[in-house]
């Protein structure tokens, strides 16, 4: 999908429209290639998490990753890809004012929505252990920033709370409750460890729910089907293409230096064809011969 097409995404009002209708599978992607191939694909929409923008830079989930950088992964997806992207902005960068100017960031970014967490500072990635949380005032103080900080009353704001590995299920049903009161638009229980939790989440918080399929994690891996009959309207797969894509290259490298030529896997590579199909390579030149067939500048 070239921007060259008619490339607008899709935004904030075509998302918030879906997931009235149906519950959706949102892949992870974590740079413009990789959202080419998933909109290729059918999805609806597609996600950004703070681990794969960490991850691709070679660095922890640890809140090492900046709002800039947020904003421009942001930005070159939206600029390749009609679908609304879904953006993890961990904690927000930060307290109420920088809530509400990472907000501001992701809406010219061109996010549809955002996902906000109730962790303290450094985060830590949602499915592991020794996480900490912010008082639930705290929490409800951003989510109210982020609420007014919002230029389209359509971009979607997700609070997301860690509290199940802390607090219970009750307790994170309880923080997910008051958050909603705050003004969030949906709802996002981190590391929910069995289907039967997953279950009594989604009927004690009536709201969009959004369910984490992350491999390698404390969540069982449920199917969106089972998800959609519980009640769930988005369901995330973070790092699954990007994991995929880790374990190729890694193998590729490997053949490439035990073997020093790469025809044992050649067969496994997207060839040079396929490529400028994705990309558009040759809509680009089209363009390009376009401007030039022109052999006076206009004065």
């Amino acid at each position: 999908m070239s921007i060259l097409k008619d490339n607008v995404n899709k935004g904030p009002e075509y998302l918030r429209a879906m997931i009235k209708r149906r519950c959706i599978s949102i892949p992870g992607v974590f740079n413009g290639i990789s959202a080419e191939i998933a909109e290729r694909h059918g999805f609806d929409a597609v996600y950004l998490s703070g681990s794969g923008i960490a991850g691709a830079a070679g660095l922890p989930d640890l809140s090492l990753t900046t709002l800039t950088e947020v904003a421009e992964k942001t930005a070159e997806i939206a600029s390749v890809t009609k679908l609304p992207i879904v953006v993890d902005i961990d904690t927000g960068f930060g307290e109420t004012l920088n809530v509400m100017r990472t907000v501001r960031a992701m809406e010219r970014a061109g996010a549809s929505a955002i996902h906000i967490e109730d962790q303290e500072l450094p985060k830590k990635c949602g499915q592991l252990s020794g996480k900490k949380l912010v008082t639930e005032e705290e929490m409800v103080n951003k989510i109210r920033a982020a609420v007014e900080a919002r230029k389209n009353e359509n971009f979607i704001i997700i609070a997301r709370t860690d509290s199940r590995a802390l607090e219970g299920v009750d307790g994170a049903v309880r923080r997910a409750n008051i958050y909603l009161e705050a003004g969030a638009d949906a709802i996002f229980p981190e590391a929910l460890e069995s289907k039967s939790e997953f279950e009594k989440f989604a009927k004690t918080v009536k709201a969009p729910l959004m369910a984490n399929m992350t491999e390698f994690g404390k969540s069982p891996l449920l199917t969106v089907k089972e998800l959609d009959s519980i009640g769930y309207k988005m369901v995330i797969f973070p790092l699954t293409a990007f994991r995929a894509s880790l374990k190729a290259m890694d193998s590729a490298y490997g053949a490439l230096k035990r073997e020093g030529t790469q025809n044992s896997f050649i067969k496994n590579l997207m060839t040079r064809e396929e490529f400028y199909e994705l990309i558009g390579y040759y809509e680009y030149e089209k363009e390009d011969s376009h401007i030039y067939k022109y052999k006076k500048v206009p004065k």
